[in-house]
């Protein structure tokens, strides 16, 4: 599994007594209210194969759940541009946050890497919230792509991270340019739109906190940073702007397309 790692971690002050008590209620309230949207999606998808697309209730509360979850984590949510109603996002990637950033501003399905499938929790979340799991192996890119090309077919708005890896949040990696490959296949590439969009989280002005708190990356244990930004965020900013969308068909090729997105999104980290 390919990692990002960096030579410096976050190094945040102690978390006070009443930081302490704060995040265990937090968590406390995240894991029930996580629970109780996890049975409620489940019903929905269940009652939506059963009875046709009249059934989208499920979907509220998933956008619900998020923006609760940014709540309880101390993160006010700002969101710039607008998100394309189906098509591609590509996003860069800062942490397991970025799940509930992107989710509280609409429906939309992620791409991921086949390990998360196999992680605790996090991996029965995604798989029922309808993610896409993607191996790295060459025998397996034909079938991923006919599968991302079959969803957007399908007006569906995939979410990607062509990084590969998630970061400290304070930069952006080099956009991997082979799923992009899926783009530029078959009829549906002229309709289709790509959009960048840059993901950023503040801690609050003057908290004393380190800018790459909200971080996960490397072999940073989850419920370790989890219970750090529980404990320490107060009044922090996630914030996820949506850049203009382009199309596959203005662009030579696939690599030339993952430059111009790394780029845009890159740019997005400094803008004002």
């Amino acid at each position: 599994m390919n990692t990002w790692n960096a030579e410096r971690r976050p190094e945040p002050p102690p978390a006070s007594k009443i930081g302490i008590a704060i995040g265990a209620l937090r968590l406390t309230v995240f894991l029930g209210m996580t629970a109780l949207a996890l049975t409620a999606f489940v019903s929905g998808r269940y009652l939506r194969h059963w009875l046709g697309h009249r059934i989208t209730y499920h979907f509220l509360v998933a956008r619900l759940w998020s923006r609760a979850g940014l709540w309880l984590l101390g993160l006010n949510h700002v969101v710039r541009g607008t998100p394309i109603p189906a098509g591609a996002l590509v996003a860069n990637h800062c942490s397991w946050a970025d799940i509930l950033t992107l989710r509280a501003v609409r429906l939309m399905y992620f791409v991921s890497k086949a390990e998360v499938r196999a992680w605790p929790v996090v991996g029965f979340i995604t798989h029922v919230c309808g993610t896409i799991y993607i191996e790295r192996r060459r025998n397996k890119a034909k079938e991923q792509q006919r599968t991302l090309r079959e969803r957007i077919a399908h007006d569906q708005l995939l979410i990607f991270f062509p990084e590969g890896t998630s970061t400290d949040g304070l930069r952006v990696l080099p956009f991997k340019s082979s799923l992009f490959s899926a783009f530029f296949v078959d009829h549906h590439a002229a309709d289709l739109w790509i959009q960048p969009v840059t993901i950023r989280y503040r801690p609050a002005p003057g908290s004393g906190l380190p800018p790459n708190l909200y971080g996960w990356w490397g072999d940073m244990g989850l419920g370790g940073h989890v219970w750090a930004v529980m404990t320490r965020s107060f009044g922090g900013t996630a914030e996820v702007i949506f850049h203009d969308p382009v199309k596959p068909q203005a662009f030579a090729g696939r690599k030339a397309l993952a430059e111009h997105c790394g780029t845009v999104v890159a740019r997005g980290m400094t803008a004002s």
